[in-house]
């Protein structure tokens, strides 16, 4: 590429693609696209994003362009590599000067520094660091913010390099420049820190930036840097300094105010700071050890004292309770069981740790987590006034809440307790009996704090289960509080079924649930939403429990269901129509065919919430979901559903529809049930089946589903199914098997299995193409057992349901083999024999006899010949399928089905699916089922004798082992 003419075409080609409009745009990407490869077209780049006087959104593309041609073709081995040549000249111009005006180009520009310094620093690029470290000195002040810019990059990106080599090479780099770092870090702190109480904001600000990003430097060289870091004076020296610059920091910011230009900056720093102390104890538990002490009284200090009033501000807190908690729970800090075998420093560790947190320390702590940081602020409580729903869905753990203050101060207060609960337990059950009774609604502050106390009774139930008799308080204290029905009093009546829903599975007497579904029944009609809304939760809580009886919860499921179906009306937030959605589904699951009289409303709305939820995928997900459960509650009674159900699982189980992307996964889910509920094949259902060649060709993890949709065609209508479908699907199935786990084989094998039991004919017919595989597997002696046994289970059903298929097949495979037909059914019977042991199931061994047995009466000689082998399996699947009746001492086929029977079942049982009905009536047709093994057996014999006669029987018989003939005449004795 020419540089002067290349720059003038690609300068265009940069300015069209920065155009609005299509037609100018997209062919200037298309030509910018085939330049990517051109020698020379960075080297363009390059000089174009460094001249200042161009378009600035020119010259940011023309960085993004050079930035994702590192990502492709930098890597010598990468198609279509730069040269070594241009990359040598590219690395020189990256570093030849640093002072880019446009702050997001400079920062692009640090980031793709970075990125060639993880490929070539320092081998082929040893001049970077001098050069930064050089500029980064300089007077000249966008040079050296720019230099400092890049430097961080550089840092952070060395510092991610995993390999071992990679990490000995960043530590050499560290402790070549921690010095410079640290002397970097320390000057730009004390400009700063004289300008701003100078009051010249301008400069402090610049003085910020840089001490922010000299600090992230240092953050990387420290916790990155060094094997051994407690064994470097200057790294524990920045560390143990860290808490006096966070001091002095914090101080500037009760001065500065929030107004300040410096405020955000500041706090940013500050928080960088907690981050050097936390990623330090992460990265190096046992060199941290020396800095607990002051770490526990520095973040107890700001977060549990007055010091840190008017000084604090929120995430500062989060990071100090996270730096407490991670010196509370960290594994490193504790002493073995058995204390011989604790290592030195944990002991010391643990040491530190118990002579800080003194009885009255915890003490204090324990109380002002509760009655400080646990009390609903005037934030939230205006929330819950002005959006209730909003406020419901963030205190059961919404996104927005992941990073604030309440979350992490009830994590800390777990730890805290979980950790010193022989202390803190008093402390608790002190608050709370100090709040025994009703609470005056004209006292709010009484009323948040008994919120708090309450809340942090919850959170602690594991561990107060010793110390608190839960049932008795429910009984004297919780009840009359729900009483209470002044609007002020929902804050204790949300609070207060929500700490059941704590206790519930922790300890809760089950002969109280009647009297808490009466509670349930009330609160489900209170006048506030939020405490409708937290009620359903406990609900949940309460039906999931394994002490859960359905008996107990039937005189209110009705009204329940008719208030649950209310709500989910009412809300209208996407988040809490799935909260809803979920108790409505656990309580359909756990009551199963009990909830068909009370679902109308809810099979009549679902369709309009699936209309209006387009746009929501995770509220379709729901939906999904509840479909489910209301499918295997309703059962053949679903098919009224179909209307609207069958074009659900269409959408949801289309890979060429976008949402099928979250969808997927139910929509199989649902696919699945509704076939197993099914009472019989309609049009509408088997069309659907049209989805599932691309639902195979993408073998993802739900392969296995898709697998089972196919065995549940079969048993719901194996004629029409493989007509339609038989010829796809064996495709599928041939390419699947090209290139599929084991696992994966033996689930199409058991497809085409199934597919012989329920249409021995047609099924063989069907998936003929695959059987020849089959077969030379059998003789072949495939390696895995599982593999092997599912083989023998396709092989037995053809040669026991379809011999003269069998035949057939028998002759295709010795004419491919170039064998005779008796040599390779001997080969196909010796291999049976040897390899039965790797049948485990009763089923398949049982047919494998039969199926054997079935070559008999035959004066064929290879028959004869391995007639030994056929008895052998036959008596091995006897011992496995007889039982003795102690009566008589006679023997029974114990897989035989006479009749089918509608089993009786228990409250908690689920009642059998149409799928099961139809397993079972199956199975009575079913040789396995249908025919005894001990008479097959002795018919058998008997046909082979009068076949050979006598003496040519009795020769037979005498190449069978003495003791299995003993064993099988015992089992047909009486016959």
């Amino acid at each position: 590429m020419d540089m002067d003419s290349a720059s003038t075409v690609v300068l265009q080609a940069l300015t069209q693609a920065t155009s609005q409009d299509t037609a100018v745009l997209k062919p200037a990407e298309e030509q910018l696209r085939q330049w990517e490869t051109q020698p020379g077209f960075y080297s363009v780049l390059l000089n174009i994003f460094n001249n200042h006087m161009l378009d600035v959104n020119v010259r940011w593309l023309a960085v993004l362009y050079f930035k994702n041609g590192i990502d492709r073709y930098w890597r010598r081995v990468a198609p279509h590599a730069l040269s070594e040549e241009e990359k040598v000249s590219l690395r020189a111009g990256l570093i030849t000067n640093f002072n880019e005006p446009v702050n997001q180009i400079a920062t692009q520009i640090a980031v793709l520094i970075a990125k060639v310094a993880r490929l070539d620093c320092p081998r082929q690029w040893p001049e970077l660091i001098p050069i930064l470290l050089e500029s980064v000195k300089g007077q000249d002040g966008l040079q050296q913010h720019r230099a400092l810019l890049t430097f961080y990059h550089v840092t952070k990106t060395l510092a991610s390099k995993r390999l071992a080599q990679d990490r000995r090479l960043f530590q050499d780099l560290a402790s070549g420049i921690y010095s410079f770092a640290c002397s970097l870090w320390s000057h730009h702190t004390d400009c700063f820190l004289q300008q701003i109480y100078a009051r010249d904001d301008a400069a402090a600000l610049s003085s910020l930036e840089r001490t922010l990003l000299s600090l992230k430097v240092l953050r990387k060289l420290t916790v990155h840097g060094f094997q051994e870091p407690q064994q470097n004076m200057e790294v524990m020296g920045f560390l143990n300094a860290v808490f006096e610059r966070l001091k002095l920091f914090l101080e500037c910011c009760r001065q500065v105010g929030p107004e300040s230009t410096c405020r955000e900056k500041l706090e940013k720093t500050i928080i960088l700071y907690t981050k050097v102390l936390l990623d330090f104890l992460e990265y190096h538990p046992c060199a941290f050890i020396p800095l607990i002490q002051r770490s526990l009284e520095f973040a107890v200090s700001y977060v549990f004292t007055p010091a840190g009033e008017g000084v604090t501000f929120e995430r500062f807190i989060v990071q100090c309770m996270n730096l407490i908690k991670m010196i509370v729970k960290n594994d490193a800090y504790k002493p073995a069981k058995n204390i011989d075998d604790s290592k030195p420093e944990s002991l010391e560790a643990h040491k530190i740790k118990t002579a800080f947190f003194t009885h009255p320390t915890l003490t204090e702590i324990g109380r002002r987590l509760v009655s400080h940081y646990f009390l609903l602020t005037e934030e939230e409580l205006a929330m819950w006034e002005e959006d209730p729903e909003s406020f419901a869905v963030e205190e059961t753990g919404g996104d927005s809440w992941k990073y604030s203050l309440r979350p992490c101060t009830e994590v800390l207060f777990l730890d805290i307790f979980h950790n010193y609960s022989q202390t803190l337990t008093p402390v608790l059950l002190d608050m709370v009996q100090n709040l025994q009774g009703p609470t005056s609604v004209e006292d709010p502050v009484q009323l948040l704090m008994k919120d708090a106390v309450y809340n942090a009774v919850g959170l602690a139930a594991y561990e107060l289960f010793d110390n608190v008799d839960f049932d008795q308080w429910f009984k004297n204290q919780l009840l009359g509080e729900l009483q209470v029905s002044h609007h002020r009093y929902k804050l204790i009546r949300r609070r207060v079924i929500w700490l059941i829903g704590q206790w519930i599975s922790v300890k809760f007497k089950s002969d109280l649930r009647p009297l808490l579904y009466e509670v349930i029944l009330s609160l489900m009609q209170d006048p506030d939403l939020v405490v409708r809304i937290e009620t359903a939760t406990t609900l949940k809580l309460t039906v999931d429990d394994f002490e859960f009886r359905t008996e107990q919860f039937l005189p209110y499921l009705e009204s329940i269901f008719g208030l649950l179906f209310q709500l989910l009306q009412q809300v209208t937030e996407c988040d809490t129509k799935m909260q809803v959605l979920h108790v409505i589904s656990c309580v359909i699951e756990r009551v199963n065919i009990q909830i068909r009289p009370y679902v109308g409303c809810l099979v009549q709305y679902l369709p309009l919430l699936w209309k209006q939820s387009e746009e929501h995928n995770m509220l379709r997900c729901a939906i999904l979901t509840t479909l489910i459960h209301l499918v295997q509650g309703l059962g053949a009674e679903s098919k009224n559903l179909y209307p609207f159900l069958l074009p659900v699982i269409q959408l949801s189980t289309d890979v060429s529809q976008p949402p099928h992307v979250y969808l997927l996964e139910d929509g199989l889910e649902l696919w699945l049930v509704t076939l197993e509920n099914s009472p019989a094949v309609t049009p509408e259902l088997l069309r659907i089946f049209q989805n599932m060649s691309a639902l195979l060709e993408l073998s993802s993890e739900n392969l296995r589903t898709c697998f089972q949709i196919v065995n549940a065609y079969l048993y719901l209508s194996a004629t029409e199914f493989l007509q339609n479908y038989a010829e796809s699907l064996c495709r599928s199935f041939c390419d699947l098997l090209k290139d599929i786990t084991n696992e994966g084989q033996v689930q199409v094998l058991k497809v085409v299995e199934i597919a012989l039991k329920v249409s021995p004919i047609l099924g063989a017919h069907m998936f003929q193409p695959l059987l020849p595989a089959v077969f030379r597997g059998t003789v072949d002696g495939e390696r895995y057992p599982v593999v092997m046994s599912t083989y023998l289970g396709i092989m037995g059903r053809v040669l026991l349901q379809n011999s003269s298929f069998f035949s057939s097949l028998l002759t295709q495979m010795a004419s491919e083999c170039g064998q005779e037909m008796d040599h390779l059914l001997g080969s196909v019977i010796e291999m049976w024999v040897d390899r039965m042991d790797n049948i485990t199931q009763p089923e398949r061994r049982k047919l494998s006899a039969l199926a054997l047995l079935s070559l008999l009466p035959s004066d064929n000689s290879v028959i004869q010949d391995k007639f030994c082998g056929i008895i052998n399996i036959c008596v091995e699947a006897l011992h496995d399928v007889m039982t003795e009746e102690p009566e008589t001492g006679t023997f029974k086929d114990c897989m035989l089905m006479s009749h089918f029977e509608e089993p009786k079942l228990s409250d908690d049982e689920e009642p059998p699916t149409e799928q099961d009905k139809r397993k079972k009536l199956l199975a009575l047709e079913d040789p396995v089922h249908s025919v005894s093994l001990q008479q097959f057996v002795y018919e058998k014999l008997k046909a082979q004798q009068a076949l050979l006669g006598d003496q040519g029987f009795g020769v037979l018989m005498e190449t069978v082992d003495t003791e299995l003939v003993r064993q099988l005449q015992e089992f047909l004795q009486g016959l």
